[in-house]
């Protein structure tokens, strides 16, 4: 694939979105807030996704007006450099509302890129 394909910046998403939820597991919210290290894990993971959003082109975001890919890269910021803002109660809010919709996208826009 050419540099500028989304196929990398898709499997940056896909990944990061299946290490958050398993880092999640079957925990509860108050086992989520009380674990520092699967917080901080988590918050990771959703940098990464807001770094990988921005790599996108504007096509594919077009193609699906339903996710918010304005707030997902600027939430990057946030992570990275407002990072005492963050709210915990906030990142689990984000893994379980917002990335299951994200998940379905990237999974449909890779099948279309490789052609299935």
């Amino acid at each position: 694939m050419p540099s500028n394909s989304p196929v990398g910046p898709l499997t940056d998403i896909r990944e990061n979105i299946g290490l958050a939820f398993s880092f999640i597991g079957q925990a509860s919210i108050d086992q989520f807030l009380a674990d520092r290290r699967t917080v901080y894990a988590v918050t990771r993971c959703l940098e990464i996704i807001s770094e990988a959003s921005r790599r996108l082109p504007p096509e594919l975001k077009a193609r699906h007006p339903q996710i918010r890919w304005q707030g997902m890269a600027g939430a990057g910021n946030v992570y990275r450099h407002d990072y005492e803002l963050i709210l915990d109660k906030a990142v689990w809010d984000t893994v379980h509302e917002s990335l299951e919709p994200l998940l379905t996208v990237v999974e449909e826009e890779l099948r279309r890129l490789e052609g299935g």
